[in-house]
């Protein structure tokens, strides 16, 4: 056979080659994409699976936990000296509201419900598990209060608004920083003046929004970038700023690089993580919400939402103009309003207030099929993660029927005294007293360990991760702060009770991301979260990741939990780029079983990509 061309073995030649160059083009597409814009402070590559996959891998949780969940098992050479550095496009990635990922999974929503603003998390394998980088040129934001007016123009570079709203008093730019003077779509000369305007109208005392303590928190829908929230914060009032991520994508970013409380969230199909009678006050200047649809549903959700005798404020067209079209639309929500037992407490100029009965009397009062319905007795309108909204009014409790209201002390007495919803838990008196006043003293004590590594104005916006009753806020009261104090949705359903205490928070499952921006927190604060995702059986490293996620550069994490979970935490430090700040073993702590907790508070290092510092040069 010699000198005969060998077509066999040439074929196998050009098959091997093809085979190579493809598994070449294989590892340069997974870790070249995953490795993109890797960080300045780079540690090393490694690169493996603990809990969740990466992007493109295959999920082989088959139900049971897996090593990053058995928090005392994790090994130190499983655990990745760094991680993968996300692309710079993905620096404002928010993973359960990312409209590429609906347009990859061809999610069939409804656009004209809302259902595309909704919260539609990714499978584990298609999270990313990377770190978020920061904007070219990043900044430690402006400390409150002067980052009310004004932000740095790189940490958020986005001017559409300045531009669509310039006849608004949005924002303006000037130079390297966007400045806030206050306007609004229907308050131009300012939030102040509005806001007074409203007390006005209510004749309340002074002209006083707060009503002398009696109007403390509000829910202010279609929010824009939260001056209306920003402005009530002088009166002893604090707001739920809420906002889709819509053509206006970035206005929940700017509320909170102000430090103004806000939410990514929409009136679409399902509740909002808020429970019943948590609002004195729902606000609306011209948010473009179509009230009438589905027999009036999202009208029903406010009213859910509203304490007895709580307000509407809306200012729209509809409230003024004399025109055809809004005429019919104003005698419509006029005739819903009033079946729905409304009354109009004021109306002035450009704006109708209306207000929530204070009973169940005109209920009952109406005529048999009066639509919208009553909601059936098996109905909890508290249940909202994931819940569907319905079109029917939430009758009052017993107690709120025979007290002719929510039966709350005005402000600030309210943070400490104990809410007449106590008893649905079957909690008493002793308890919340107890339970406020130690959590009091383990802020004091939290305080005290970070008084090395900040000032009075160090910190602004504030998360607890698990808030239980609430107390962690309400210690911090003297704080020139606000907390989001959020409630896991598979425990005790107590954030009536925060609400109660004239605070503000969300329901939410930390096996997932939450709905907020990257580098919007300055600390998050996390009492056994990890334990108790570990007994569900979800990822520690993708808790650690979207707590990275969502944590500002230079910002704090405060963990409470068993030594097992510091332990594993601490392996993390270095992928993470954290580092340890101080830890304390608590044995004064009512802990459980599994042994005393441990406190271990860390600090997140600040830092950018290559990518980001090339632009920055």
């Amino acid at each position: 056979m010699r000198g005969r061309p060998d077509g066999g073995q040439k074929k196998r030649l050009i098959t091997s080659v093809f085979v190579v160059a493809i598994f070449i083009g294989f590892l340069y597409a997974y870790y070249g994409s995953s490795n993109r814009g890797s960080s300045a402070l780079e540690y090393g590559k490694s690169l493996r699976k603990l809990g969740s996959s990466y992007l493109g891998g295959e999920d082989d949780n088959d139900g049971k936990q897996d090593e990053a969940s058995k928090f005392g098992d994790v090994e130190d050479d499983v655990v990745p000296k760094s991680f993968p550095v996300c692309d710079d496009r993905h620096s404002e990635l928010i993973p359960c509201l990312d409209r590429n990922l609906i347009y990859q999974m061809r999610l069939k929503l409804d656009l004209s419900l809302m259902e595309h603003y909704e919260r539609h998390c990714p499978p584990p394998e298609r999270r990313f598990n990377c770190l978020i980088p920061p904007p070219s040129g990043y900044k430690v934001p402006i400390k409150w209060p002067k980052s009310r007016d004004e932000v740095w123009k790189a940490n958020i570079p986005h001017t559409h608004l300045a531009h669509e709203k310039s006849d608004q008093n949005w924002m303006v730019v000037k130079g390297e920083k966007i400045i806030f003077p206050g306007g609004g779509t229907h308050f131009h000369y300012g939030a102040d003046k509005y806001i007074a305007s409203i007390a006005n109208m209510l004749n309340f005392s002074n002209d006083n929004i707060n009503n002398e303590g009696r109007l403390r928190t509000v829910l202010d829908v279609g929010c824009g970038v939260a001056s209306f929230g920003a402005y009530l914060l002088s009166s002893d009032v604090i707001t739920m700023s809420l906002a889709p991520n819509d053509v206006h994508q970035n206005q929940i970013q700017f509320a909170l690089e102000r430090g103004i409380p806000a939410y990514l969230g929409v009136l679409g199909t399902k509740r909002l993580p808020y429970p019943s009678r948590s609002f004195e006050l729902a606000h609306c200047s011209r948010c473009r919400i179509d009230w009438l649809q589905r027999d009036g549903i999202l009208l029903l959700e406010l009213d859910r939402l509203l304490r007895p005798g709580g307000y509407f404020a809306y200012s729209s067209p509809e409230a003024y103009a004399q025109d055809e079209e809004d005429l019919r639309i104003w005698k419509e929500m006029s005739a819903l309003v009033e079946r729905m037992c409304w009354r109009i407490a004021a109306k002035r100029n450009q704006t109708v207030v209306w207000q929530k009965p204070l009973n169940n009397d005109c209920y009952m009062a109406r005529a048999p099929g009066t639509l919208p319905p009553l909601c059936h007795s098996d109905d909890d309108p508290d249940a909202v993660y994931g819940v569907q909204m319905e079109a029917c009014i939430t009758p009052y409790s017993d107690h709120d029927q025979k007290a002719r209201g929510s039966g709350l002390a005005p402000w600030p007495a309210r943070l400490t005294a104990p809410s007449p919803r106590l008893a649905d838990f079957g909690y008493s008196s002793e308890m919340f007293e107890k339970d406020t006043e130690s959590w009091r003293n383990r802020v004091d004590s939290y305080w005290n360990l970070l008084s090395p590594k900040i000032q009075s104005n160090s910190l602004r916006n504030l998360m607890d991760m698990k808030a239980h009753l609430g107390s962690f806020a309400a210690a911090l009261k003297e704080k020139d702060v606000w907390v989001m104090s959020v409630v896991p949705e598979d425990g005790p359903n107590t954030l009536k009770l925060i609400y109660d205490r004239g605070l503000i928070g969300s329901i939410h499952n930390w096996c997932e991301a939450y709905s907020t921006y990257p580098r919007t927190y300055d600390l998050l604060h996390a009492w056994t979260v990890f334990s108790d995702i570990e007994k569900r059986g979800c990822s520690g490293e993708d808790l650690l990741l979207e707590m990275d996620r969502i944590l500002r550069p230079t910002g704090f994490v405060i963990i409470r939990d068993k030594q097992s979970v510091v332990d594993f935490v601490k392996k993390y430090l270095r992928a993470l780029n954290w580092e340890a700040v101080a830890t304390t073993a608590d044995a004064s702590s009512d802990s459980d079983k599994d042994g005393d907790e441990v406190v271990f508070i860390v600090q997140k290092k600040i830092w950018l990509t290559s990518e980001s510092l090339r632009d920055t040069e």
